[in-house]
């Protein structure tokens, strides 16, 4: 069988509702959803339709309240906190609209960050570290702590953060949210770049059309279904 009509991720019939005082929303309804190796998908559509939620489940962040998540042949839904919590340090990058570095460190120690959490070797995960600030074009600034970066800077450390341990799937919850213009095409086209050079898939939550079109595929949310656009 060809391996790239084998899914790398599936959502299998998973619902998710958030109940309020009064009323429920309902942002997945028994949907199905299948990620390809090397793909690139835009989420797409106005607030509040689940977008963020849909990449918290797909990040094994947050859990479907029915229905299964698959990666390769493994149900994700069997897997204990820790477990999944190994999972996502060596499978899934992250990159939010915040970053979220750690203050008072420098972008060295904020990239080295998840190869220490996973016990990999100190001098190992720093030359890694070393080479990802290198490709986000941050050589001149590893020793600079975070806050004293301008905030284009601080994306890119979380993105060479986020790809540190080079994992099959990165996910951006619109990454350039709080960037000017300028910033936020130079962030795109790494994130552009990165994908066709390490054949990674990306999954991207923005508002962004321009950003969206670079995408493969876009999808949104609709009645609890996830669709194409």
């Amino acid at each position: 069988m060809d391996n790239s009509l084998i899914p790398m991720m599936s959502l299998q019939s998973a619902s998710k509702c958030f109940h309020l005082k009064k009323s429920k929303i309902e942002i997945l309804h028994n949907t199905s959803f299948n990620i390809y190796k090397g793909e690139t998908i835009a989420v797409v559509g106005p607030s509040g339709i689940g977008k963020s939620t849909l990449l918290h489940i797909i990040g094994t962040l947050d859990k479907p309240d029915s229905g299964k998540i698959f990666f390769q042949e493994d149900d994700l839904s069997l897997y204990n906190d820790e477990k999944l919590a190994r999972f996502r340090n060596s499978k899934i990058g992250f990159v939010f609209q915040f970053h979220y570095l750690l203050q008072g460190f420098s972008a060295l120690e904020n990239v080295m960050m998840p190869g220490l959490i996973a016990h990999k070797n100190k001098k190992s995960v720093e030359k890694s570290a070393l080479n990802m600030l290198e490709r986000v074009e941050l050589s001149s600034r590893i020793s600079h702590r975070v806050e004293d970066l301008s905030g284009g800077e601080q994306q890119r450390v979380a993105l060479a953060r986020a790809l540190i341990m080079e994992p099959d799937i990165l996910l951006a919850d619109e990454p350039t949210g709080n960037l000017d213009q300028k910033n936020s095409n130079s962030v795109h086209a790494l994130i552009d770049d990165l994908n066709k050079e390490l054949g990674m898939t990306v999954i991207v939550v923005t508002h962004n059309n321009e950003f969206a079109q670079m995408m493969k595929r876009n999808v949104t949310i609709l009645d609890g279904e996830i669709i194409p656009v």
